[in-house]
């Protein structure tokens, strides 16, 4: 439902609101003031929000600042091994979507409780990624209403030690995309569930997520404020407490982002099919025996797959191996390959779901695991590859 997709805009944005405590303008930002675009993006859709992120990059003919937020989801660096990131688990029991963004980085969560602020800067000259530039106006306005808030490291903005904020950035061509969470009052429980792999079961070259000590900005602030007042001062901030002219994106600009939305963030071959080639490999206790999967994925297809243990069988699970072979790494497409599949005449005592837990892990059944790199010589590896009877 569209509609459910979209979230009011809080009722000050696009008006001028003197609120205490915004202060004079400096250097860097008055500069970006006066050449930037303010947007308010009311959608919650995460696969919306980062194609409005890739669209914008793409055809802005200015600056621009935009504030927005996420429904609860698990967004993926662009470089990362998504499957190797989440727990797969948590995610699919409580129907999170997974959505790979452009810039680098790390794995996060993103709630309502959450907001995020993106920076679209044009004819730059860029010899290196500056995360600090673009921070600074956040870590000031936090400053301004009585958060002490600081820059740290390579690109976190904490409190007390407590990080609130991560940044990243894409560059094209000229232009930088800079983009960062603003973790106001988001449910840490949910951060630690949905991020924590269960077991170092993937093995590749994809950069890995650094889990940090979080906490939300709420909890520092001298005076109650929900979010949608934390948004709307944020916006008068970037605007010097002005009268903002529409923050809306246009009725042609949200109708391409659709478009980009459907054909590249809902797709699969997007948020999993893009992960780099990585080894799985697993040996669970089923009730037909122990099953020791070993797999090659390479652009989120199985390529190579073998199946060790000592469970029985009145077929050659070569024959089972080969049909599995070419699937994408994804419970779905595996399960509709196999429906038709007697999968008692070649591992006796498992059937479907177990099956299905063994290739994609699952931590209530898997007792043992194994890390491997493609090119490691395993018992029927070829060429780095698992190869198929």
């Amino acid at each position: 439902d569209r509609q459910k997709a979209f979230r009011g805009a809080p009722s000050s944005v696009g008006r001028a609101s003197h609120g205490p405590g915004l202060p004079r303008c400096k250097g860097n930002l008055r500069e970006l003031r006066s050449r930037m675009r303010i947007l308010y993006n009311p959608s919650v859709d995460p696969a919306f929000n980062l194609a409005a992120e890739d669209w914008l990059l793409h055809h802005t003919s200015t600056d621009i600042f935009m504030l927005w937020r996420n429904d609860t989801s698990v967004i993926v660096g662009r470089n990362q091994n998504t499957l190797a990131e989440i727990n797969q688990t948590f995610v699919l029991e409580r129907h999170i979507p997974v959505v790979r963004r452009l810039t680098g980085g790390g794995a996060v969560f993103h709630d309502l409780g959450n907001l995020n602020f993106t920076f679209i800067s044009l004819n730059n000259l860029v010899s290196q990624l500056d995360f600090q530039r673009f921070a600074a106006p956040m870590v000031a306005a936090l400053n301004a209403l009585g958060v002490p808030c600081q820059f740290n490291g390579r690109n976190d903005m904490v409190v007390q030690d407590k990080k609130i904020s991560g940044n990243a950035q894409h560059v094209h061509k000229d232009r930088v995309l800079h983009h960062g969470t603003l973790l106001f009052a988001s449910n840490i429980e949910d951060i630690s569930g949905a991020l924590k792999p269960g077991a170092a079961k993937y093995s590749d070259k994809a950069v890995k997520s650094v889990r940090s000590r979080v906490g939300n900005i709420a909890d520092f602030l001298p005076q109650p404020m929900g979010i949608e007042d934390f948004t709307a001062y944020l916006l008068r901030y970037m605007t010097g407490d002005s009268p903002a002219a529409d923050t809306s994106l246009t009725g042609e600009e949200t109708a391409a982002i659709t478009a980009l939305a459907a054909e590249k963030y809902r797709s699969w071959d997007w948020n999993f099919g893009y992960s780099p080639d990585y080894g799985f490999s697993q040996a669970t206790r089923t009730p037909g025996g122990v099953l020791d999967v070993r797999m090659d994925v390479q652009g989120g297809r199985i390529t190579g797959l073998r199946l060790f243990g000592d469970y029985f069988g009145v077929r050659d699970v070569g024959e089972l191996e080969a049909l599995i072979v070419g699937c994408q790494h994804d419970r779905a497409e595996l399960a509709q390959r196999l429906s038709s599949v007697d999968l008692n005449a070649y591992l006796q005592g498992v059937d479907l779901e177990t099956f299905l837990d063994c290739l994609l892990w699952c931590p209530a059944r898997s007792s043992l695991w194994r890390a491997f790199p493609l090119s490691s010589p395993y018992p029927g590896h070829r060429h780095g590859g698992c190869a198929s009877r």
